[in-house]
């Protein structure tokens, strides 16, 4: 776990984050006890979610798989990448095709020093890091044209973190405002919590009593509504297990699509 002698200045150790949240679930260990103790309470209510988190990480590595291999993608904007795991969009998309540029974005000083000690590149490839807000989009395009070729495909990620923008109408144009700055032949990748069982609304509401960024579940049908005028690719909007598995795994409350800009 992490040394508090190691850590930014300006992170609070007090409030609980989600990228730390979402790290505890998925096994890691670069979280606090204010993290884990949310991440208990709703493991008691939901304990299925550790698997939840899993599969959702594996849907990342899948799409990332799909469009470094037979999309052709070699540039990815990861908008809210969260705390450094195995299997990161760089590592996936490199492996595929060694010279991939890849972008990370987050705001957590704790994410920003991981990402800096251990988002290393291929040596044919790039991958930069990019300390910025999303909500502040244009900036966070601004900057990743720095390492990015926006006159060539981008494939553009928002895993797990529109669920924090309560709007629709925010969340919608900061995705328009991403795909208005890349080309055709772009792709857009997205997977966030749903509203379809009594035991994601309740994991929610824990979630949000806790949390310094709520979390709001959105249906399947408004996850749809990103990917209007985009060709979404099959087999459109399933759970993150359904989409393209390599495995059986059963269905969970993580929606998920992938789209490509005509």
């Amino acid at each position: 776990m992490p040394n508090d002698r190691d850590l930014p200045p300006t992170l609070d150790t007090t409030v609980p984050q989600t990228a730390r949240i979402w790290n505890f679930l998925l096994g890691g260990k670069d979280n606090f006890a204010v993290d884990r103790a949310v991440g208990e309470q709703i493991l008691a209510s939901r304990p299925e979610l550790a698997d939840s988190a899993r599969l959702s990480r594996a849907y990342l590595i899948r799409a990332v798989r799909f469009l470094a291999g037979e999309a052709k993608v070699r540039q990815f904007l990861d908008i809210g990448t969260g705390l450094p795991t195995a299997n990161n969009t760089h590592e996936v998309a490199q492996a595929v095709a060694p010279e991939s540029k890849v972008v990370y974005v987050d705001n957590d000083p704790l994410v920003l020093s991981h990402a800096r000690a251990l988002l290393t590149s291929s040596p044919e490839g790039v991958t930069n890091y990019i300390d910025a807000d999303m909500f502040q989009m244009d900036t966070v395009l601004d900057e990743a044209a720095e390492t990015l070729d926006f006159t060539q495909p981008v494939a553009v990620l928002f895993m797990g973190v529109l669920g924090h923008i309560e709007d629709d109408a925010v969340a919608q144009r900061m995705v328009r405002t991403a795909l208005s700055r890349v080309p055709s032949g772009s792709y857009l990748a997205i997977y966030d919590g749903a509203d379809i069982t009594p035991a994601n609304v309740e994991a929610a509401r824990i979630w949000n009593e806790s949390a310094a960024q709520p979390y709001y579940l959105r249906s399947p049908e408004r996850l749809r509504r990103f990917f209007d005028g985009l060709e979404i690719v099959e087999p459109g909007v399933v759970p993150v297990t359904k989409w393209r598995p390599e495995e059986d795994a059963p269905e969970i409350d993580q929606f998920c699509a992938v789209g490509r800009k005509p």
